[in-house]
């Protein structure tokens, strides 16, 4: 099996230093353009100083150019793919299959969940047509990624494992460009599946009012890593490029824990090198979070919306068991600090929050008491003293280094070797001195020669093989040791093991013969592509200024009758009881703009139109 990859997001040069620090085998970044988050771009510059540290501990860096492209953007996008080889990076992720039809440096392409890699047959496409690695789509069962692994060779698989969902499949959501010309396949959503809306029936009588039903829980397969990996999946990724820097160490420094004990247990290698010393300990739920699903990866259980808010809530703490005038107590000993921020649900279903203004014993103290209630759940979303601690870390990521030291004719050599088997050699001419003290000259060598200090390496062993004690000036030492460390590193840069990729031309048949507009088909490149491949009739993509008016935005798994307690097929139990309603039914968004709702129950999804 290859090697294992935990995948995380890196906003910036910055984010990513950190999130390689706390463990990540890779991370994916944006170019300065054509990158699914469009405010999460990077000059070329900072992805070369990423691609430099990362290559330091043979991580690697991937960047994003996952946008639909139009005609005139092609050269540019081509330009970028070139530049971005050029600095040293070590896969493009895209959506736009136009790209496939341009002459591109020999770079692994990775498929982007973009692309709605959802069925065996789209993956074992990609595969013929020299993709490297497919990212998944989120809304997978285990069963249907065993599907995949079977039905293809060599194609890696990619899955997410944490953080927030998009409710749509991915690449198939039209909603922010139907609303207001923002395509999330542009890089642009504006995220109206987070905004409020009304459910009302066929003769227009509200259902549900005011509440994000389309807001989805994030998801959370830390406890399943062992299970994907038998399915077949060798890259776990994180989501979150647009999150803060507190986000990213402390989920990566999760995973980072999570993962290296099953590799451990498996006898498996983790992609990249080093080991982790962390001064924090990781805990998901301290950071952003609006509570967690493992979505439908065992098929369809708990209802996965978080329909009372689409804010982050953190962490459960405990229950209300007393009330005063200005202060309660709950039925845990969660330690508070004075700034922790509080939150709880109201009785309407509202998020409110206070902060923390002081504790004393089991009183805590807050600036608001008038809707709290006994037995009331309290969450803290802002843990003061953590964050602070994250913000202050000094985790850093350590190469093991074996020392060998050895006289030579005109002096010293420091012998150099990796856990790779990367080796250097540093020698510097040297006077011998016999030393008076034996233990205390081989002791100091001992010292020196281990003290590695800032550098990204750790003295694993050293093994001294001078014939007699010798006394060593430190300075000597200090020398031999700088010498051999930068040689390593720069052995370690040389030898960094780059993969290569290229597209292979073929006419393998595509798994359809026809594309709607949902088939993202938005330039004469990408239309070029798909006939070679067998496809006749070709609809042009959304962006491309197609009307939308009753074309359907979005296809879900989240449906909102197995949310409700609706659903015959899933019952779910946690749900108020409500009469059956009289369908179809449809949301009504804040401005009043209307959007039908179709329950394709042989497929066990919801289908949300522009109506």
């Amino acid at each position: 099996m290859d090697k294992i990859e935990l995948l995380a997001p890196a906003k910036d040069l910055e984010y990513g230093k950190a999130a390689i620090n706390c463990g990540a085998d890779a991370v994916y970044i944006g170019a300065a353009r054509f990158g699914a988050r469009e405010a999460a771009g990077n000059p070329l510059s900072d992805i070369s100083a990423l691609v430099e540290y990362a290559h330091r501990y043979w991580a690697r860096v991937y960047v994003t150019l996952n946008t639909l492209l139009y005609d005139d953007e092609l050269e540019q996008a081509q330009r970028m793919a070139h530049e971005l080889y050029q600095a040293g990076a070590d896969a493009l992720i895209i959506q736009d299959t136009g790209l496939l039809e341009l002459d591109l440096p020999p770079i692994p392409l990775f498929a982007s969940t973009q692309m709605h890699n959802h069925t065996p047959e789209r993956v074992a496409f990609l595969e013929k047509v020299g993709i490297q690695r497919a990212i998944l789509a989120r809304e997978l069962t285990l069963n249907e990624i065993r599907a995949v692994r079977q039905a293809t060779r060599t194609i890696e698989l990619e899955s997410f494992v944490h953080g927030a969902l998009c409710v749509s499949y991915s690449g198939q959501c039209y909603l922010s460009c139907a609303l207001g010309g923002r395509s999330g396949n542009r890089g642009q959503c504006a995220q109206p599946c987070r905004k409020i809306y009304d459910l009302v029936d066929r003769d227009g009588q509200t259902l549900i009012a005011k509440r994000h039903l389309l807001s989805l829980k994030d998801l959370n397969l830390s406890q399943d890593l062992e299970a994907l990996l038998d399915a077949g999946v060798t890259s776990f990724k994180i989501e979150g490029r647009l999150k803060d820097k507190s986000y990213v160490m402390n989920v990566v420094a999760a995973y980072r824990q999570k993962l290296d004990a099953l590799l451990e247990k498996r006898a498996l290698q983790p992609a990249a090198s080093g080991r982790v010393i962390c001064d924090f300990i990781p805990d998901p739920q301290k950071t952003f979070n609006r509570g967690f699903s493992n979505y439908f990866l065992h098929g369809r259980k708990h209802p996965v919306g978080s329909i009372d808010t689409p804010k982050s809530i953190g962490e459960p703490l405990g229950l209300v068991t007393r009330l005063g005038r200005q202060s309660f107590q709950m039925d845990s000993n969660a330690a508070l600090v004075n700034g922790d921020g509080l939150c709880y649900f109201n009785a309407k279903g509202e998020l409110l929050g206070a902060a923390v203004n002081r504790v004393d014993g089991r009183d805590i103290f807050i600036g608001r008491m008038d809707e709290l209630v006994l037995g009331m759940q309290i969450y803290r979303n802002h843990d003061h003293a953590f964050l602070a601690q994250l913000e202050h870390s000094k985790t850093v990521r350590k190469l093991a280094v074996h020392f060998r030291l050895a006289e030579t004719r005109a002096g010293l050599t420091l012998f150099a070797q990796d856990a790779d088997g990367n080796e250097a050699v540093f020698s510097q001419e040297q006077e011998f001195i016999a030393a008076e003290k034996p233990e205390q000259a081989a002791a100091a060598i001992e010292t020196q020669l281990r003290k590695l200090g800032a550098s990204e390496f750790e003295c694993e062993s050293l093994q001294n093989d001078l014939p007699v004690p010798r006394f060593i000036p430190l300075g000597v030492l200090n020398a031999l040791r700088r010498g051999a460390l930068d040689a390593l590193m720069a052995e370690r840069l040389r030898n960094f093991p780059r993969q290569a990729g290229r597209v292979l031309v073929n006419n393998a048949a595509y798994p359809v013969q026809s594309l709607s507009f949902e088939g993202n088909v938005l330039n004469e490149k990408s239309r070029s592509f798909y006939r070679r491949h067998g496809v006749g009739e070709i609809e042009p993509a959304a962006e491309s200024g197609l009307n939308l008016a009753g074309r359907k935005l979005m296809t879900t798994r989240h449906c909102l009758k197995h949310q409700l307690g609706w659903c015959k097929t899933y019952p779910n139990p946690a749900a108020p009881t409500l009469a059956a309603a009289l369908e179809p039914l449809a949301l009504i968004d804040e401005e009043g703009r209307r959007f039908l709702l179709r329950f394709n129950c042989k497929d066990c999804v919801m289908e949300v139109y522009h109506d």
